[in-house]
């Protein structure tokens, strides 16, 4: 008796390890072969630019001190935050030379782990803010987002850029 429960226990056992290595087969197939290595459709970390207009909320943030703010929303865990750091070292470059533009960095990481993190990749923004990135409005990381003086999105772009949407970015602090 004993050992014909243990056979059922094996066999159920078995059947669901099966069942599982065939679902995460299919998802890994779906996303990673059919999509190209990106996130299918619809998928949580799909870009996804937050449209011109939309009201930023991000608590104590003064928008009116200046005309233009740069939110750089990353994730220390994010491998396109990483991968772009020249180029964010390139938008503090250009942002010296345009006193009225002001760059958050907004990370889900505390504080202290999201300043260590930029001191990392070499970037100095004028501000590190920890929040939820739901909070302003993102799905995934990296964005980026043109903030008006009255904390209206003015642009925004999502994911690790081509060049060209680098030279776009750059372009709209002149």
């Amino acid at each position: 008796m004993a050992g014909k429960l243990a056979r059922t226990i094996e066999l159920t056992t078995n059947i669901v390890i099966i069942t599982v290595a065939v679902l995460l087969s299919i998802v890994l197939v779906n996303n990673y072969i059919l999509h190209g290595g990106q996130p299918a459709a619809g998928a949580v970390d799909s870009p996804r630019t937050i449209p011109t207009g939309t009201k930023v909320s991000l608590q104590n943030v003064n928008w009116a001190a200046n005309k233009r703010t740069l939110l750089m929303v990353l994730s220390d865990g994010c491998r396109f935050c990483t991968e772009s750091a020249d180029f964010y070292k390139k938008l503090v470059q250009e942002r010296a030379k345009h006193s009225d533009v002001r760059i958050i960095a907004v990370l889900p990481q505390d504080a202290g782990t999201a300043q260590a993190y930029l001191n990392k990749l070499g970037v100095s923004v004028d501000e590190v803010r920890q929040s939820p990135l739901g909070v302003v409005g993102v799905r995934g990381t990296p964005t980026l987002i043109l903030v008006d003086d009255k904390g209206l999105v003015t642009a925004s772009w999502v994911g690790k850029l081509p060049s060209e949407k680098e030279v776009e970015v750059l372009k709209r602090f002149s």
